[in-house]
């Protein structure tokens, strides 16, 4: 079973360490960038921000693992 990280802006994904969840804090698109290329190898689903989703793009269809869900606006 592999863990669970969230990409985005701070107020958006900093709750989600409470419920165990690796929180990389990427407020600019370059920082998202680096977070996705930089995923550990364990990680089974990336929950994004709708601003990283839109700086990530297709990278989030391309990809085939880690599942990824994208939080509503």
């Amino acid at each position: 079973m592999g863990r669970i990280a969230a990409i985005g802006e701070q107020t958006r994904v900093a709750g989600l360490a409470l419920a165990g969840v690796t929180v990389l804090v990427a407020e600019e698109p370059e920082a998202v960038r680096r977070a996705w290329q930089g995923l550990p190898q364990d990680v089974a689903l990336v929950i994004v921000t709708p601003a990283a989703a839109d700086t990530l793009g297709p990278a989030l269809l391309e990809s085939a693992r880690p599942l990824t869900a994208v939080m509503p606006a």
